[in-house]
This record gives C-alpha cells, structure tokens and sequence, in this order.
C-alpha cells in the first residue's frame, strides 16, 4: 500500500508540474530583458541593444523605460528608431558633478523610454522586441554599467528590472540589464596611433612644400639673373670682336 501511494503521489506531481510547464511555457522562469553592447570597450562609442520579452499572460507590453547611469553618464545617446514606437531622451542634472578628462559635467542624458503607439504594436506573451540605442563614451575598463528597465503593462502594472547581479550569487529574480567594460584592444590603440601618424606625416609634407616653394622661386630668379649676365657678356665680346 505504502508503495503503491507513493507511486501515486509522484505520478501527480510529475503531473502537476507538467502541467505548470505547459502554462507558463519553457521560459518563463527564466525570460528577462536582458542587454547587449556590440563593443564594451573604454572610450568608445557603442550600440547597446536591450532584448525585451512579455511575460504577462493577461496584459500586454506597452512601454520601456531605461535608466541611463549618472556616475558615469554618457556624453551622447542616440535612439534607432523602432517602428510602431516613439522614444524620448531625457536629459537633466545629475545628483553629483562627475569629472571626466578634465572636464566637469553637471548635466547628462538621464533616461530613455519607448512607448507603443497602438494595440498592435504592444507586446503579448509570445513576443520580444529589441530596442537599441548608441551611446558614448563607454568608461575605464572593468566598470560594471547597470541600465535598469522599467517594463509597463497595459493592465497598469510595471516590473522594475533593477536587482544588481553580484558574481558568484545566484541570479536575482529581476536582475538589472548591465555589462562590463573592457580594456582597449591593440588594433583600436594601432588605429589611433595610425591616424595619429598620418595627420604628423601630412603636416609635415604641407610644411615642406610651403617652405621649399619659395626656395625654388629664388633659386629661379638666380638662374635668371646669371643667364642674362652671360648674355650680356656674350654681346659685349661680340661688339668689341667687330671693332677690331
């Protein structure tokens, strides 16, 4: 008896949690918006794209909201558009004067949101949308850049991804998007020092030119002038020739 019920008790559970799985679907425990930059290098300027999944079976997607850092704030964001939505930048104070290369920055874009025109454009359950943006510049290597995204539901509910995700703790139950930098690779430093070389070196032609011109004018003007002397001479042997 006792085996045969607690066959009978795995049987349903197995059978609970089949269930559950077909409800929910395979990645509902585990879908959230995640983001990605294309280069995560220091200094650069790069697209950063946010990956945005509907979660809720009851309501649609209507809107994303990003919060852009302020510690280390972008210079510049650029929106890519997204048809079926509108996207806003916000720009304002920051909480605190930041320092960067010299420079004190007292304002910065702050946040960047896309809203659904219509119906149609919202985001049901079995749907993802990305959303990108290209911003700069990305700051010094090993900087971890959170991005929370606040998710808002037609049914007027909002999920804020904004739990830090900590290295070596589990993942949160809704973590904030975020990346880390890297150090400049070789070839961007190559590139640079390449550019660099190429102004010098062009610089350096234009001032030989400039300087060698007139060189040549008056080294002309000379040849000019000791030609005309040998010729006067030449007319002045040839006269005294005839007198003689």
């Amino acid at each position: 008896m006792k085996t045969k019920t607690s066959r009978s008790l795995k049987v349903a559970a197995i059978g609970a949690a089949t269930a559950t799985l077909m409800t929910f679907g395979p990645g509902a425990a585990t879908a959230h918006v995640t983001v990605t930059p294309d280069a995560p290098a220091e200094g650069a300027s790069t697209q950063v794209t946010f990956r945005v999944p509907s979660e809720s079976e009851t309501a649609t997607t209507t809107k994303i909201k990003v919060d852009l850092p302020t510690a280390t704030p972008f210079a510049s964001v650029r929106v890519k558009p997204v048809p079926g939505w509108t996207a806003e930048v916000v720009r304002g104070t920051l909480p605190q004067p930041v320092t960067v290369n010299g420079a004190t920055i007292t304002e910065a874009p702050l946040s960047v949101s896309w809203t659904a025109n219509d119906p149609q454009s919202q985001l049901t359950i079995d749907q993802y949308q990305m959303f990108s943006v290209y911003v700069g510049r990305l700051p010094k290597a090993g900087t971890t850049v959170m991005l929370p995204v606040a998710q808002s539901y037609s049914d007027g509910t909002v999920r804020n991804w904004d739990d830090p995700v900590v290295e070596g703790q589990g993942e949160p139950e809704d973590p904030s998007p975020s990346f880390v930098t890297t150090a400049a690779t070789s070839a961007q430093h190559g590139h640079a020092s390449t550019a660099a070389a190429n102004q010098d070196t062009e610089t350096v032609a234009s001032v030989n030119s400039e300087t060698s011109a007139p060189g040549m004018i008056w080294a002309a003007l000379a040849a000019g002038l000791l030609g005309l002397a040998a010729g006067i001479a030449a007319l002045f042997r040839s006269g005294r020739t005839r007198k003689i």
